[in-house]
């Protein structure tokens, strides 16, 4: 078996073989609304609208990634304790 060492490079440099997180869509969205400007006061309603759904989207991923631990850690004990 041959091992390609350059893909492992490129994988490891590049971070090719993750997937994002939902936490790193969510702060690319809310970057990319920080540099949108509005035309109009309906816009920047609308803006401030997203930006504020964007932060409670990030809270609950917050929340959701300590309870998915908390369960892992749990899973643990569980599996240790057989």
């Amino acid at each position: 078996m041959k091992i390609d060492f350059r893909k492992m490079t490129r994988d490891f440099l590049l971070g090719e073989s993750k997937n994002p997180s939902a936490r790193a869509y969510v702060e690319s969205v809310l970057r990319i609304l920080d540099e949108v400007r509005p035309k109009s006061q309906r816009e920047s309603r609308q803006l401030s609208v997203a930006r504020q759904n964007l932060l409670e989207i990030r809270r609950h991923v917050r929340e959701l990634e300590n309870k998915i631990s908390l369960l892992e850690e749990q899973v643990k004990i569980l599996e240790e304790g057989k």
